[in-house]
């Protein structure tokens, strides 16, 4: 079995790449090569059977030259600190490479919430709000929903923060229901973000994807989405999908509302009539136009890259691709647009919630999508023109893009001359 790869190792490779090509003091490397704060707690829980379990949370604030700290909340049984420092230094290019004015943050807790009551989450998410409440607010760091969080967790924790400081402010949290002060169209902002560049990217390339085919590894929140939005506005047939338990396979295409439907009626994809079963591992070799890695941190690796045939990749997920894959799929002639580029739709209409919630008014559905829609397609060409000129991958270019952005801001804060 492969060594698992440390994930911040991996941000902090790209980042000292990203330095390099850009002439940076080794001053501005080393500041940022760490996070700016951090911080780890324990949250002792009763659970409903009256026992106490003791879970490990963390809160990473990474950079904030450019603005308040941005990142979501993860509860995922293997959390690490490792994970969300890495996490929230992407958030930290991520933000910069769509030019919002935001630092990067993560945070999570050590948890398994599929084994957890609604009870028990609720008291978690509030006692990570207590943990929290002093670092945090609209002016110093907006969490979010992540893996295993919802707009229903995000409500708890903004409710839990205004009792602790008695006061009305609704942009503390981002992906909040929109009764409760959140913002029309972020339910599908990840994957729409990621088909705005996929759909640049095919006009750039001069290729249309009208009718071939898409591979989709991951088919929570981004992946359901973007199942459905890549046929609604790119026209490509989606052959393959997978979740945690397996995948299935179908080459007519597989119909986006009965995966969607099964996956809610049983937990899994797999069994989806007219389908037949696939492994995750041979959905990502599979010769699509498209792939979207849509689950978690390093699934395409040196070990795989090599028999990969997807003409693109488009990471919804974190992560997802290793350095020495990256290599091999760039060498291989395969177009990735890098996760912090591509999915950076959900921290885009984060920021566009933060607005509404600051001026306490609130745009329509296409107003919010005119908005991402610019600012992905913003992104994407000031990426894919350095990626031109260079010659480099668009990842490396990504970096050069956003990593210049925040050592600007850095120099001229004066915090490093």
């Amino acid at each position: 079995m492969p060594q698992q790869v440390d994930p911040f190792v991996t941000a902090q490779r790209q980042l000292d790449q990203a330095c390099e090509l850009l002439g940076l003091s080794d001053a501005m490397q080393q500041f940022l090569r760490v996070p700016m704060r951090e911080h780890r707690f324990s949250l002792p829980l009763q659970m409903d059977d009256g026992s106490y379990q003791v879970f490990e949370g963390y809160r990473v604030q990474y950079n904030d030259a450019r603005g308040p700290a941005k990142g979501g909340i993860r509860f995922h049984p293997e959390e690490t600190i490792s994970t969300v420092r890495a996490l929230a230094a992407w958030m930290t290019w991520k933000t910069a490479v769509v030019d919002i004015p935001l630092g990067g943050g993560k945070g999570g807790v050590t948890c398994n919430p599929k084994a957890m009551t609604m009870g028990e989450l609720e008291r978690l998410s509030r006692a990570y709000m207590r943990h929290v409440a002093h670092i945090v607010g609209p002016d110093r760091d907006i969490p979010a929903p992540d893996v295993y969080t919802t707009p229903q967790i995000m409500a708890w924790m903004m409710d839990e923060y205004e009792t602790i400081t008695g006061r009305h402010l609704p942009g503390v949290i981002t992906g909040k229901p929109v009764s409760l002060a959140g913002s029309l169209g972020r339910g599908d902002a990840t994957a729409r973000g990621g088909v705005y560049v996929v759909r640049e990217a095919s006009r750039a390339l001069g290729l249309d994807l009208h009718g071939h085919t898409a591979a989709i590894q991951g088919y929570g929140n981004a992946g359901q989405h973007v199942h459905a939005l890549s046929g609604e506005l790119l026209g490509l047939r989606v052959i393959a999908v997978s979740d945690s338990q397996g995948g299935i396979y179908c080459e007519k295409g597989i119909d986006a509302a009965a995966a969607a439907a099964h996956k809610r009626e049983t937990g899994s994809v797999r069994g989806l009539p007219g389908t037949e079963a696939i492994s995750n591992a041979e959905l990502l070799e599979l010769p699509v136009a498209v792939l979207f890695p849509a689950a978690l941190e390093n699934v395409i690796t040196e070990h795989n890259a090599d028999r990969m045939r997807a003409k693109m990749v488009a990471e919804l997920a974190n992560g997802p691709t290793t350095p020495e894959a990256d290599d091999i799929l760039f060498d291989k002639g395969v177009t990735l647009f890098p996760d912090f580029m591509c999915n950076a739709g959900g921290v885009t209409v984060s920021y566009l919630e933060q607005v509404q919630n600051a001026s306490n008014y609130y745009w329509t559905l296409a107003q919010v999508h005119e908005r991402l829609d610019a600012t992905m397609s913003r992104a994407f060409e000031a990426v894919h023109r350095v990626a031109s000129e260079r010659q480099i991958p668009h990842r490396l270019a990504a970096y050069l893009v956003a990593v210049e952005r925040v050592a600007e801001a850095v120099t001229i804060r004066g915090w490093i001359r």
